[in-house]
């Protein structure tokens, strides 16, 4: 069975690094144009998906099965393809389709590798902003905008007192589990857009995100991008964010520990 030590990075990311530019160019093709939209939860709530998220998660799961045919996939809306093989690829066709379907550019296509269920590569792909964030190693990942690519780094000189939050709630947290939060509320002074406010961590840019209810195709793809830019990922209660679920990001250990503290009452 195929094995993954660090010398196998290149194949994967270079693999990612192409269909980065493929899923802009696909975009531009065949997909920015009108789409139809259709509600998953009907009358239980919204979440919306679009002909555009079939679209891309076929193009991209048909890019994997080309290169890696033996490998297993999993994707937001076709499932689960099984395999013996200790390589899973998980999708987000598209990331942030509330902003797809207003016409917000912030939405992105995620992609993950993931060896013997833990992330190794992910790739945030962010065709109308054309720029892409990639990890090439456990310590090296970059962003590149507009075909210009600079390594990412989180902010080293962040400290409490002069942190940039950016968090959302997304309708997951009642406003009277929003009440014991106060202090997260107060500092909540960035906007948040989904995983382009975890690439901008890594950039440096912001220093904490704050999101609720990720799926594992949400955050997985941002694991290794967040670690390999020096950053902290766990949920509120100081699991392994590769659970998914409620996500804290920091810059350092330091910051990420007060913030666990500070959304220990709705951490449960």
């Amino acid at each position: 069975m195929e094995q993954f030590n660090s010398k196998n990075y290149p194949i994967y990311a270079n693999f990612l690094n192409k269909l980065a530019k493929d899923l802009t160019g696909f975009y531009y093709l065949k997909l920015n144009r009108t789409f139809k939209v259709s509600n998953k939860l009907k009358d239980k709530g919204y979440d919306p998906v679009t002909t555009s998220d079939k679209a891309f998660e076929k193009f991209i799961r048909s890019k994997i099965k080309n290169k890696f045919p033996d490998h297993q996939i999993v994707g937001e809306e076709f499932g689960h393809k099984k395999s013996k093989s200790d390589f899973t690829w998980v999708i987000d066709p598209i990331d942030g389709t509330r902003s797809f379907v207003i016409g917000n550019p912030t939405w992105s296509n995620l992609i993950s590798l993931n060896y013997k269920g833990n992330p190794i590569l992910g790739l945030a792909n962010f065709p109308v902003l054309k720029k892409y964030y990639l990890n090439y190693s456990e310590k090296t990942a970059y962003v590149v905008d507009n075909g210009k690519r600079k390594k990412l780094s989180v902010n080293n000189k962040a400290t409490f007192q002069n942190v940039k939050v950016s968090a959302a709630f997304h309708g997951s947290l009642s406003l009277d589990k929003q009440k014991k939060i106060p202090q997260i509320l107060k500092l909540m002074q960035f906007p948040c857009s989904d995983a382009l406010s975890y690439s901008h961590l890594a950039e440096g840019r912001v220093d904490v995100v704050i999101q609720c209810s990720n799926k594992i195709w949400d955050i997985h793809p941002i694991i290794p991008i967040i670690k390999a830019a020096g950053g902290y990922l766990s949920t509120w209660d100081n699991r392994d964010a590769v659970n998914a679920g409620n996500i804290l990001v920091s810059p350092n250990k330091i910051i990420h520990n007060k913030f666990l503290r500070l959304l220990k009452p709705v951490s449960k």
